[in-house]
């Protein structure tokens, strides 16, 4: 006989769930920055899930690492990512008047002339990555993806259909299912959870590094090549390599609610879902300026790159009317729209570690939390008592242990 429990009685699970978009990624990190002025608290000591990809996952990884001194207690508070953003941005993404060039010129090299010559000096457009590799290097050291003392969510898009597609294989019944999962690429989310449930006992962290993992899912395509890196898996699939680009291209709240994170929880536990944006961009095109673009302005930069903006929003908008739906009250987003037009807006594009661009993105996240203060107070409030709700429970079952062991202990 199946239990009904009432949803008022479920226990509480928070995610949160930090969105992709590069340098623009210093919005959540001074939202969240607030949330530990208001609370008092770490972000690690209020949230049970971190989810995300791209910059999303940056912020992620780090709030979830084990301090070096204090191994029960997360290393980084939210401040320290702002500051992390404002320090290796330029380096990151070096200021290059002639990056869009070059990746244009590539792509017609690409198409007519395949001059390996030309190849070479324009490098394909992309940023080089060696240098987020040192600034991750120096955020996580060897952190492994196991070593996260919270539920961390890391997605990436593996571009190379000859791995097995991690965790879909045994979840899928029907043979048509069966040879569509291994063909081509295919969405891949790499978790470490730490809910202490019965769908944990199921959970085998792979094998990863921290840095790899958010390496992979930062590979945002037009600004950096693929990265290529193993994956050790728990079971008889043993390590594989993969080929991983942005999670971004697939992964957003609802995508990660139905996908990653909905199978995660037990019958008696509900999921509160907290989304912290880096600015909407999604726009509209008039089917006019849509046929001017022809093949290679659709993904021009210049053009603020029309397909791959149309990548990133699609799956959230198909799915948002039945994700909202379902979350109801549960679900709490803060963001607003980016405009072009307005001068104190910051830039539409991830790759601007201006100065002046950073004070633009510090006064755009005080003014989503000024429109939404009176839900940033109410969320506050639901993960502070989280927090106490868990530290509660952890005394008191620490409580019943010293009981059993003391009662143990009599009876010899």
């Amino acid at each position: 006989m199946t239990v009904i429990i009432p949803e008022e009685d479920k226990e509480p699970v928070i995610a949160l769930f930090n969105y992709g978009g590069g340098l623009r990624g210093l919005i959540p990190a001074h939202i969240m920055t607030r949330i530990e002025k208001k609370t008092g608290l770490r972000m690690s000591e209020m949230v049970d899930i971190f989810c995300g990809p791209s910059t999303g996952a940056i912020l992620n990884a780090a709030l979830t690492l084990p301090h070096p001194d204090h191994p029960h207690r997360c290393k980084y508070r939210a401040r320290h990512l702002v500051r992390f953003y404002e320090r290796e941005g330029h380096n990151i993404f070096p200021q290059d008047r002639f990056r869009e060039l070059r990746g244009l010129l590539h792509d017609f090299n690409n198409r007519l002339t395949k001059i390996s010559q030309l190849e070479s000096i324009f490098k394909h457009g992309h940023y080089n990555p060696d240098h987020l590799g040192k600034a991750l290097r120096a955020l996580y050291g060897n952190a492994k993806l196991a070593d996260s003392l919270k539920s961390v969510v890391i997605p990436f898009y593996s571009i190379d259909g000859n791995s097995t597609p991690g965790g879909y294989s045994r979840d899928i019944s029907t043979r048509a299912m069966q040879h569509y999962a291994r063909e081509g690429g295919h969405a891949v989310w790499l978790r470490n959870m730490k809910l202490h449930n019965e769908k944990q006992k199921n959970n085998k962290t792979p094998h990863i590094s921290m840095y790899d993992a958010v390496m992979a899912s930062c590979a945002a395509p037009t600004y950096f090549p693929c990265h290529h890196f193993p994956i050790g898996w728990p079971d008889d699939r043993g390590t594989k390599e993969y080929a991983g680009i942005d999670g971004n291209i697939f992964d957003n709240p609802a995508v990660s609610y139905f996908g990653a994170l909905k199978k995660q929880l037990d019958p008696h536990q509900k999921l509160i879902m907290v989304g912290l944006g880096t600015g909407y961009t999604n726009r509209s095109i008039k089917r006019e300026k849509w046929n001017k673009y022809g093949s290679l302005g659709v993904v021009d930069p210049v053009n603020d790159l029309p397909l791959i903006n149309i990548f990133f929003h699609s799956s959230e908008s198909a799915l948002s009317h039945s994700f909202v739906h379902e979350m109801g009250d549960n679900l709490h987003m803060f963001n607003r729209t980016i405009d072009s037009r307005n001068p104190d807006h910051p830039n539409l594009q991830i790759d601007d570690g201006s100065d002046n661009n950073f004070k633009k993105l510090r006064n755009f996240a005080e003014g989503i939390m000024e429109e939404h203060a009176d839900e940033l107070d109410h969320v506050c409030d639901i993960l502070v008592n989280n927090r106490d709700k868990k530290t509660t429970q952890a005394k008191q079952k620490k409580k019943g242990k010293r009981s059993i062991f003391s009662f143990l202990r009599l009876s010899e």
